[in-house]
């Protein structure tokens, strides 16, 4: 069976999709160039890759990218609450600007966990950067660092959604979408 058929509805198109991260990629571009160092974007594996390579493409700025890994999720629809760092970075983040790229900010936790990874680091600013965010489920609030700067693509409904890097047993992230898992698919 096809994975479009698997979906219930579509809540961003391609188009959609690509407006917006160029729009997010302009005002970072703006916003960091009186900084003295390039800014290190972070990925968030696995979700945000797509993402991060979207948005670097349209960065007109010198920049550094690595990927952090993170789990919370597992197998569910639903984070444990306790997310670890299994995968760290390779860049060395002291005295530097990090924007942190994130494919959805839900509960907050897995978000809060990397600011303080990467103030811990020596970063001297941390910024967000995510394609969706879910404030309606947000159960920690983060503070970001310096003169970090949060970027927002979408704010999601409280839906199950896959598609455009996001995935659901790591299925669906090749959709070129964003769009609502029907239920039965992870009930």
């Amino acid at each position: 069976m096809a994975v479009h058929s698997k979906i219930e509805t579509v809540l961003w198109n391609q188009d959609q999709i690509s407006a917006r991260v160029a729009d997010i990629a302009s005002r970072i571009s703006l916003d960091f160039p009186a900084f003295s160092s390039p800014p290190v974007l972070v990925g968030v594996a696995t979700g945000a890759f797509v993402f991060l390579a979207d948005l670097v493409r349209h960065i007109n700025l010198p920049i550094s990218v690595d990927l952090v890994r993170v789990e919370s999720y597992g197998f569910g629809t639903h984070s444990n609450g306790a997310p670890r760092i299994s995968s760290d970075l390779k860049v060395d983040v002291k005295n530097k600007h990090v924007i942190l790229v994130e494919d959805i900010v839900d509960t907050g936790n897995t978000l809060s966990c990397l600011i303080a990874h990467m103030e811990a680091k020596g970063a001297s600013s941390v910024s967000v950067c995510t394609f969706l965010d879910k404030p309606t489920r947000r159960k920690v609030h983060f503070q970001l660092v310096g003169e970090g700067k949060f970027y927002c693509g979408f704010e999601c409904p409280d839906y199950f959604v896959v598609g455009y890097g996001m995935d659901f047993a790591e299925q669906y992230r090749n959709l070129p979408y964003v769009g609502v898992l029907k239920p039965e698919c992870y009930q």
